[in-house]
């Protein structure tokens, strides 16, 4: 070997050496700043992207919740409606009744394909957070605080209380 092969066997060693040495140095602070910064960034976005599925989904639940609200009142006029002109004997009254029946029916379907849900009471144990207790009866035969009377049918929308079901609630005292 030549003396300058030699020296050029050398040198490539001392550059792999300080190469190494290079690559074992730590990052400066800054670069971990950076980094830090970074993964924080990245974090917040996702629970902001999260964040916002949720309120996204949410508004298509429970967006229609005023107008729902607002419709039950209609239920309640065809209801009432209906229990008065029932007793009557005239057949034309007992058909306006029938055909009212039917368009209440296809109303309460209707809202009920858009997930408003009646809140079953009568029969049921007094829950307080369906039913609006008005009075307590006592009543032969039935448990205590058994739903026993239904004033104003109770709705919820997507299993989200609309408006409770104000009742009577059985008692056991005469």
């Amino acid at each position: 070997m030549e003396p300058n092969e030699n020296n050029k066997e050398e040198n490539k060693t001392e550059t792999a050496a300080e190469a190494t040495a290079e690559a074992t140095v730590e990052p400066k602070k800054e670069e971990v700043d950076f980094k830090a910064k970074y993964y924080y960034i990245a974090a917040e976005m996702d629970n902001y992207r999260k964040r916002m599925e949720r309120e996204k989904e949410n508004l298509l639940k429970y967006g229609n919740e005023r107008v729902m609200s607002d419709l039950i009142q209609v239920i309640d006029n065809f209801d009432r409606m209906i229990d008065m002109l029932r007793p009557d004997e005239d057949q034309k009254i007992k058909n306006m009744v029938t055909g009212l029946d039917m368009v209440r029916k296809q109303f309460l379907d209707t809202l009920g394909k858009h997930g408003l849900t009646p809140v079953e009471s009568v029969g049921k144990d007094f829950d307080p957070n369906f039913h609006e207790a008005l009075s307590q009866e006592y009543a032969e035969g039935k448990k205590p605080n058994e739903v026993i009377k239904e004033f104003q049918k109770g709705y919820s929308l997507n299993g989200r209380l609309v408006r409770p079901s104000k009742v009577v609630v059985s008692s056991d005292k005469q």
